[in-house]
C-alpha cells in the first residue's frame, strides 16, 4: 500500500487530504483495541465529496489511518492547541479521550511510522506546492477535512456547519479569508473563522503567503454529510449532494482569486 496518492491537475488548487484514509498495516491493527479498531476519527468519505469538484485541481491524499500517524500533525508532536484538550501525532487516546491501544507504541516504532508515512506525505504535498507555484506564480492548499459535531471532550455545545481555518489571517492572503466566510455565510448555515479549529499543522507550515503559498483548512461538521456520525457511517446523497454546491463554488472562487495573488 503506497502511503499517499496524488492527482496533478493544472490549476491553482491543490486538495490535502490527510485523515481520509483507512489502511492499517496488520502489526498496528493487532496492537488497536476494540474500540480503535472502529477508526471512528476518521474523516469519513470526504475524499468522495470532493470529487470532481474543480477541476484541473491536484489532491494529494494519505492512504493510511490517523492512529497510523496524523498527516495533520508536526514531526515533533508540538500542540496545535495549548491547553486544550487535542490528539497528537501518533494519538493514544480517540476524540472522546478513551484508550484506543492495548499496546501504545514506542518512540521507536513512532520513528518507524514517521520515516513510513508522515515523511512520505509531506514530501509529495510539498513537490506538488513547488510545482504548482512554478505553473502560477502561487499555489492554494485547501485543505480538507471532517469531525463529528458533538465531541465535549473536544469542545462544547454543537461545532458549526463549516469551520474556517487560516491560522488566524497568517497562512494566506486576507482576500480568500474573505471568499470563503462570504460563501459559507451565504448558505445560511452556521460558520465560523477561526474558532475551535484554526488550521491545522499542514495549513500553519505551508501557508506563506508571502512566498506565494496561502494555505486555508475547511473544517466541515460531519453532519452535513453523513446519515448518522456513528458506524457505520454512511454517506447522505441529498446532504452530500445539497453541501457540493457550496465546496464547489468555494474552490471554483478560490482558482479564481489566484491570478490576483502573484507577486
Amino acid at each position: 500500500m503506497t502511503p499517499v496518492e496524488i492527482h496533478e491537475g493544472d490549476g491553482p488548487v491543490i486538495l490535502g487530504l490527510p485523515h481520509t484514509g483507512t489502511f492499517l498495516p496488520d502489526d498496528i491493527r493487532a496492537r488497536l483495541n476494540p474500540r480503535g479498531q472502529v477508526l471512528a476519527d476518521t474523516d469519513w468519505h470526504i475524499h468522495r465529496l470532493y470529487d470532481g469538484l474543480l477541476p484541473g485541481a491536484t489532491t494529494v491524499r494519505a492512504t493510511f489511518h490517523r492512529y497510523v500517524i496524523d498527516a495533520n500533525r508536526g514531526p515533533d508532536d508540538a500542540s496545535l492547541y495549548p491547553g486544550q484538550n487535542t490528539t497528537g501525532l501518533v494519538p493514544l487516546t480517540d476524540f472522546d479521550g478513551a484508550p484506543i491501544w492495548t499496546e501504545e507504541p514506542s518512540e521507536d516504532q513512532i520513528a518507524a511510522r514517521k520515516a513510513a508515512f508522515h515523511a512520505p506525505y509531506h514530501a509529495a504535498l510539498t513537490a506538488q506546492i513547488e510545482r504548482v507555484r512554478a505553473l502560477h506564480g502561487v499555489a492554494i492548499l485547501y485543505d480538507c477535512h471532517s469531525i463529528r459535531s458533538h465531541i465535549p471532550f473536544l469542545f462544547e455545545g454543537r461545532l458549526p456547519d463549516f469551520n474556517i481555518g487560516t491560522n488566524s489571517g497568517a497562512s494566506c492572503d486576507p482576500r480568500l479569508e474573505q471568499a470563503v466566510f462570504d460563501l459559507c455565510a451565504a448558505t445560511g448555515r452556521s460558520h465560523v473563522l477561526n474558532g475551535r479549529f484554526k488550521g491545522g499543522w499542514t495549513t500553519r507550515h505551508y501557508g506563506q503567503p508571502g512566498q506565494g503559498v496561502h494555505a486555508i483548512q475547511m473544517e466541515l461538521a460531519q453532519s452535513t454529510h453523513l446519515a448518522t456520525e456513528t458506524p457505520p457511517f454512511a454517506y447522505d446523497e441529498a446532504k452530500a449532494d445539497a453541501l457540493r454546491l457550496t465546496l464547489r463554488a468555494i474552490l471554483e472562487r478560490l482558482a479564481a482569486l489566484a491570478p490576483e495573488l502573484r507577486a
